[in-house]
């Protein structure tokens, strides 16, 4: 696949105002159309001049809808993917097309060149699954999508008030408790100034013990422990090399058996058959211990990824959206102003 690049710098920007910006799916749209940028089909038919027609757009209306940047922000094909069998006739007699559930498609990574890198696309699905509403000022708040009430689960909704000397301050209110009713949950409020204060100290101090951790996971790649467990790996999978090979000259016996009338044709099948089966299985046994290997070495990989992310924040000071993306999945705020932050790699409560 050739990338067209004037259509790229389109999916670059929707990415960018996405995760840069915050910006919602339709407020990418409004974007996109004050701009005169043509959407996928009108692209397709006016600057390609193809024969291309979908049947739910009418009177060439080439304008955008949220559908369509959401089906993009998803679309892996824009790190270098394909991915397949999204969807299947449901048999041979009932020519119906079904959905496939989605840990049944076939991905094939790096099939050509990306037109986003995978951090951005990654950042781009973590916010397509939080609300992200941009305030009045035009600005996206800090806690956009990232707070929950810790018992009904429904997102906090900010509000303001006063105190007692009519100083104006920022708090956050259950949205059930608000919207629906006050007997279906309570209302777990939390200040904003509060919240600031106690989620830059809880990444303060996982930084601080970082240095520990960091050493300690140096060290258990150095351990004989993990040395051992690789090296008996590598040592079964020699053994099932030598096993394959035994039985390929089993195999090539064979042949000379039958024709010299040791064994009759149907048993020179049958032992054939066997003999490949045998192959298989143990190829598939030398293909699980390359897995297993792998997966060890991915897992050691993440808790370095994982320090590697906190540690850019070592002189943090303030907090602000990019620190809370990067590093926050979600925080619940209990009944009692306590709160669980839910870190991407790690949990933690204060």
């Amino acid at each position: 696949m050739i990338i067209d690049e004037e259509s790229a710098q389109v999916v670059r920007k929707i990415f960018e105002w996405k995760v840069k910006e915050g910006l919602g799916n339709l407020s990418i749209c409004h974007r996109l159309n004050d701009m005169g940028i043509l959407n996928p089909t009108g692209y397709k038919k006016k600057r390609l001049n193809q024969n291309y027609n979908n049947a739910k757009i009418l009177q060439e209306d080439y304008s955008w809808c949220p559908s369509t940047v959401r089906n993009i922000l998803k679309n892996d094909i824009y790190i270098g993917n394909i991915t397949q069998g999204k969807r299947r006739v449901k048999s041979y007699k009932i020519h119906k097309v079904e959905q496939v559930p989605e840990d049944e498609w076939i991905t094939v990574e790096n099939m050509h060149e990306p037109i986003i890198d995978k951090e951005l696309f990654e950042k781009a699905q973590s916010m397509r699954k939080v609300d992200t509403r941009v305030q009045s000022n035009g600005e996206l708040s800090m806690w956009a999508g990232t707070l929950r009430c810790a018992d009904c689960g429904r997102a906090m909704h900010k509000k303001y008030s006063r105190n007692k000397s009519g100083k104006r301050y920022e708090y956050y209110i259950c949205g059930t408790y608000r919207k629906k009713s006050n007997k279906l949950c309570t209302k777990h409020t939390i200040k904003v100034e509060e919240l600031e204060n106690a989620v830059l100290q809880v990444i303060k101090l996982h930084i601080e013990l970082l240095v520990d951790t960091e050493s300690l996971l140096k060290q258990m790649n150095r351990t004989s422990t993990q040395k051992l467990v690789n090296e008996k790996i590598e040592d079964t999978k020699k053994a099932k090399e030598i096993e394959i090979e035994k039985i390929r000259n089993l195999k090539r016996g064979l042949y000379e058996d039958w024709k010299n009338n040791d064994i009759t044709k149907e048993e020179y099948l049958e032992y054939k058959q066997k003999y490949e089966q045998d192959i298989s299985k143990t190829r598939e046994m030398i293909n699980n211990l390359d897995k297993q290997k792998e997966k060890q070495e991915k897992m050691i990989q993440g808790k370095s990824q994982w320090i590697e992310n906190f540690k850019i924040y070592k002189n943090i000071t303030t907090l602000d959206r990019d620190v809370i993306t990067e590093l926050v999945d979600y925080i619940e705020v209990q009944e009692d102003k306590k709160i669980m932050i839910h870190f991407k790699f790690i949990n933690t409560s204060t």
